[in-house]
């Protein structure tokens, strides 16, 4: 990535997906160009929470939402110390931002910390294609000098794929660090950090538990010299098939029998750890309006994602792994794509969402619950 200075809303820029796709626009944050995975996020709002997520590492994201930016950006809801999305689409950018809450506007934002954009384009069509087609590597490109097409788009051809890509170590933290617990403290988890929020902690944090939060290279000494009550992987960015580390550990986990839960990637961890296999969605679930069951209660929950792999496991049959049995225990209604795994004959479960998700809907917030009721079961 190379960026310069603020977009003026004025200088051009025009996007280039893989396929030879083009769109004009004009420069929205920083100026310069950027490579990444081209995907579609169906939020309305939470816009600020889903730049800082994490998972979102080496994506260039398009909003469907035609007005972005409303309420600017503020120094209380990012979800990390900074914005990890490649690049950013939008179609009409608020010229002010209307909220006591705002510091500064998106753009604003967005320039000061180098991530190139584009406004001004068609993202129904844009999101349409997507769908039809499936994410594709994409470049952004602007300036008053732009290369021709043809250089772009080999450019945009050069960029590494998603598949195959390794990145939780690249966003994790490097050192160990606590989340005190709220209240009275119940418990201890530790976190391995694959790519964590800052609300996953502060979720538990309300509910009476101390949180360790672990870098993804950590060992399962590391994990136990905190004394966990029990053991939480994270969302995080990358394909599942890379992470022989993460499995290996969460299979020492499950040896033990330690109360395990897991979200997004950790969910895809699981499902390697068992055996499953995992895959590559044609175009993922990104926004906060995906309607998931939980077949465990029969209940229909509206839930954020964030996600462009999925667990391969049967949905109507109870699985036999080397940890006991499983199953698949939530599911999405858009697409039938697995949503969630539990274990029959251990303490551990995980969901392919995210109920922590700090921007709504919080149809999901009680899985944290259920985490304790784990811990406090394998504790009496």
């Amino acid at each position: 990535m190379t960026t310069s200075t603020r977009g003026t809303g004025k200088v051009p820029a025009v996007l280039v997906l893989e396929d030879g796709r083009i769109f004009r626009g004009r420069a929205y944050g920083a100026v310069g160009e950027t490579f990444g995975e081209a995907v579609f996020s169906t939020g309305m709002t939470g816009y600020q929470e889903t730049l800082t997520d994490p998972s979102y590492h080496r994506q260039v994201v398009v909003m469907t939402a035609p007005h972005v930016g409303n309420t600017g950006v503020n120094d209380e809801d990012a979800e990390s110390a900074r914005i990890w999305v490649s690049g950013y689409v939008v179609r009409d950018p608020a010229r002010v931002p209307s909220s006591w809450r705002s510091r500064r506007t998106l753009d604003e934002e967005l320039a000061a910390q180098g991530v190139v954009g584009i406004s001004g384009v068609d993202t129904r069509a844009l999101t349409r294609h997507l769908r039809e087609r499936g994410a594709m590597r994409v470049g952004i490109f602007s300036g008053n000098a732009l290369p021709d097409e043809g250089t772009m788009l080999a450019e945009v051809r050069q960029a590494p794929e998603m598949t195959g890509a390794d990145l939780s170590a690249e966003v994790a933290t490097t050192e160990t660090y606590v989340v005190p617990a709220q209240g009275e403290k119940k418990f201890t988890v530790a976190a391995v950090d694959l790519g964590i929020k800052g609300m996953t902690p502060y979720r538990m944090a309300e509910r009476g538990i101390e949180v360790h939060v672990l870098p993804a290279t950590a060992s399962v000494e590391e994990v136990y010299a905190v004394n966990p009550d029990g053991v939480f992987f994270s969302n995080g960015p990358g394909d599942p098939a890379t992470a022989d580390h993460p499995v290996a550990l969460m299979r020492a986990v499950l040896e033990r029998g330690t109360p395990l839960f897991g979200i997004c990637f950790g969910n895809q961890i699981l499902g390697r750890a068992l055996g499953f296999g995992t895959y590559k969605l044609k175009y993922g679930h990104r926004g906060i309006n995906q309607p998931v069951q939980d077949r465990t209660t029969g209940k229909v929950e509206v839930t954020a994602h964030n996600h462009g792999f999925a667990v391969d496991a049967p949905l109507d049959t109870v699985a036999d792994t080397p940890f006991g049995r499983a199953e698949v225990s939530h599911v999405c209604l858009n697409d039938d794509v697995v949503e969630g795994l539990q274990l029959l004959d251990k303490p551990a479960f995980s969901v392919q969402y995210h109920p922590e998700a700090a921007a709504g809907p919080h149809d999901a917030a009680y899985l944290f619950d259920r985490f304790v009721s784990l811990m406090e079961g394998q504790r009496a």
